[in-house]
């Protein structure tokens, strides 16, 4: 996947408290994605955004956006990684 395609995909994270809590106690971000956009494609742009590689991606319909729960295998490469994007 392209950098360009995979930016059309995941919007921005959506940073809340709870989202914060996610990040240390099951290994979860959560991203604003494109409404469009399957699981696959998620995990895929994660992977080129942020050359880190997705266990399982939740996604959810909201008032905000289609929010997406990507997993990652542990907490540090979670939280290195919501370091790295801003969250924290």
């Amino acid at each position: 996947m392209k950098i360009e395609a995979a930016n059309k995909i995941i919007l921005h994270p959506y940073i809340t408290e709870k989202t914060f809590e996610l990040v240390e106690t099951e290994k979860k971000i959560c991203f604003i994605v494109e409404r469009t956009a399957s699981k696959l494609a998620i995990k895929n742009a994660i992977n080129t955004l942020y050359e880190q590689k997705a266990i399982t991606v939740n996604t959810a319909r909201t008032i905000y956006g289609k929010k997406a729960f990507a997993e990652f295998e542990s907490v540090d490469i979670a939280r290195d990684l919501a370091t790295k994007i801003g969250m924290l």
